[in-house]
């Protein structure tokens, strides 16, 4: 599903402010069905330049607010200009956050996806295993990793705060939890 942040925000091209930011997230709650599906793309076609204030209070508050309220749904910005995705990645590497972003083709399809921001070096490693086997489970990790004595629990709570950041979708199958990349599965440098 894609959501066009200019149309949200009366085809405005440059984004200021933290009211404006607000203004968004409450369009984009708006904007998201119930059953939201595991990947939202908010389209910033068309922006210019959007402030690392109006970002905090509309994208990544938004971001927050699907990881609290609908399991398994990863917001990821496309189509942003350089100078937006500038601002934001400033923003997440001062808070040791993430986000995906990425490109779209003439058919819809993600394309040049990257993670914004930074990961600390335990996060990284978990998202990068993941990444490797495409899918895994807390168990699966816990089992495969026998020399690091890295329980099914602590395995569970970093596989978690990556969902919390929209940069894995958590499955649920019968009890087992399990998580994939919502893109490709290439992380930053």
């Amino acid at each position: 599903m894609k959501i066009g942040v200019r149309a949200l925000m009366g085809g405005q091209q440059i984004l200021s402010g933290s009211a404006d930011g607000r203004r968004l997230l409450a369009a984009l709650v708006a904007a998201t069905p119930v059953s939201a599906p595991p990947v939202l793309f908010l389209d910033f076609t068309g922006i210019e330049v959007a402030t690392v204030s109006f970002l905090r209070e509309g994208v990544v508050a938004y971001r927050d607010f699907v990881s609290a309220s609908r399991q398994g749904t990863c917001p990821i910005i496309a189509n942003a200009s350089p100078a937006v995705l500038e601002e934001l990645e400033f923003f997440l590497e001062a808070r040791n956050d993430a986000m995906w972003s990425c490109r779209m083709d003439g058919h819809g399809d993600a394309v040049n996806h990257k993670i914004l921001g930074q990961l600390d070096p335990v996060q990284k490693k978990t998202f990068d295993l993941v990444a490797r086997l495409r899918s895994t489970s807390a168990p699966e990790l816990a089992a495969g990793s026998p020399d690091e004595k890295i329980g099914t629990t602590a395995w569970n709570n970093r596989l978690s705060a990556l969902v919390a950041k929209g940069l894995l979708i958590e499955e649920r199958r019968g009890k087992l939890k399990v998580y994939k990349s919502p893109l490709g599965c290439s992380s930053h440098s």
